[in-house]
């Protein structure tokens, strides 16, 4: 493969800069500029020199093929922060023949040379991507390698299976243990019962990783955008007294501790004036239906009936000037009862991640299935017919570890991979 390079770190000043070289020659380049490596794995303070100019006086890490991150050889050059000698350094390496990473090329190396599984790979994109806590846990239980390897064990368990039948058919004159079908449809029983757990597991675990929608819903001037931009901390959406402001869907991202939350702050539910304001709440009303919770705002409490789901909260505003009244009330304007209304949320939310399993992906939950329906379709089948129920569900599997048939989901994994990973 071609010699690469990219800086691992994000651009800009900063205190410590590191560029990453990766594939045959890299050690070759690193020592024309700095000098010996003799020992891989060994830090090395060196002067980056380029005909007869000092480029940096850096830390150098070099590594051997089969024991880097990528699987080929590897050097680190860890230079001063500053992007003008990132720049400098990046020029001598491209006259040394190195190129310029693309989007994601380390991993895919990583992958290819088999340093990394499918599952592990998917679990570093989100890895990277991770704005809360639970998506971090999530994300290092993928990259850690958690998935990988209950597939890796589930796989066992058919090769057991169909070694068992392959006997049944291979040696049916001869003396064949009349346990053999028993044992075959107890393991497929029980890969079928794990199977079906992670499935159920998925969604919650999706939505760890995607983050919640929860759309703030109600009549018009019921505070809607006011607790909106008291949940921001600045203003996100114009308040005004005249009712039908909110005409467009205003989001917000938000950390709930741990969970990510996007809130929506909708137009006011009510008869339209005008033909915007209808678009307006015709597009609230469809994102409100898709949202995973919705708080149901009012003066006086009440609930908007046809978007009512399990779950809703119930939420009177405007508690300074009312006197009485149950339930959650708030303030949005003063901030009264903001917290009591954000640990309820959360809880609510917490409730519905509880059972969260460790695919989080449509594709993974794609192959899981796939494999179920195989094996479902073991039990009455004779011999042959199981047999080849049982290596569709292994194939599907293997698709999961990306063993087989990955090619397709390469470069749409990568494309949200930055430079330098």
């Amino acid at each position: 493969m071609d010699l690469i390079y990219a800086e691992a770190t994000p651009p800009g000043r900063g205190g410590v800069s590191i560029v990453r070289i990766s594939g045959n020659g890299a050690r070759q380049l690193a020592e024309r500029l700095g000098g010996a490596l003799p020992e891989a794995r060994r830090t090395y303070l060196r002067r980056l020199v380029e005909d007869g100019e000092v480029l940096d006086q850096a830390m150098l890490i070099r590594f051997d093929e089969k024991a880097s991150f990528t699987g080929e050889e590897c050097v680190e050059l860890h230079l001063h922060g500053a992007p003008v000698v990132v720049r400098r350094v990046a020029r001598a390496l491209e006259r040394g023949g190195a190129r310029l990473a693309e989007a994601g090329e380390f991993s895919r190396r990583a992958l290819l040379n088999g340093r990394m599984d499918l599952v592990e790979v998917e679990g570093l994109g989100d890895l990277l991507a991770a704005e809360t806590e639970a998506q971090r846990q999530l994300a290092m239980r993928t990259a850690s390698g958690e998935l990988a390897q209950r597939a890796v064990g589930w796989r066992e368990k058919l090769i057991r299976a169909g070694a068992l039948i392959e006997a049944s058919v291979d040696f049916a004159d001869e003396d064949v243990p009349d346990d053999v079908p028993a044992e075959v449809f107890d393991l497929v029983g029980q890969l079928i019962v794990e199977l079906q757990r992670e499935l159920a597991g998925f969604q919650a675990a999706e939505r760890v990783r995607l983050g919640f929608e929860v759309a703030i819903i109600g009549p018009p001037n019921a505070g809607k955008s006011t607790l909106m931009n008291r949940l921001a901390d600045r203003t996100v959406a114009l308040v005004s007294e005249i009712a039908g402001t909110t005409r467009d869907v205003i989001e917000m991202r938000y950390d709930l501790n741990g969970l990510a939350v996007t809130f929506l702050d909708t137009a006011g539910l009510r008869e339209a004036g005008d033909a915007i304001e209808a678009m307006g709440i015709g597009l609230a009303r469809d994102r409100a239906r898709l949202a995973d919770l919705r708080i149901h705002l009012s003066p006086d409490g009440g609930r908007v009936d046809d978007l009512w789901q399990e779950g809703d909260l119930l939420v009177r505003s405007k508690a300074d000037l009312s006197v009485g009244g149950t339930g959650l009330m708030i303030s949005a304007a003063a901030g009264d009862g903001l917290d009591d209304l954000l640990a309820e949320l959360s809880d609510r939310l917490r409730q519905r991640v509880s059972q969260a399993g460790v695919i989080s992906h449509d594709r993974q939950r794609q192959e899981i299935a796939l494999a179920v329906d195989s094996l479902n379709s073991v039990a009455g089948q004779p011999a042959e017919l199981a047999a080849e129920h049982i290596r569709a569900a292994a194939a599907s599997l293997d698709r999961l570890l990306g063993r087989i048939g990955s090619e397709d989901y390469l470069d749409v994994i990568f494309a949200s991979f930055c430079i330098g990973k």
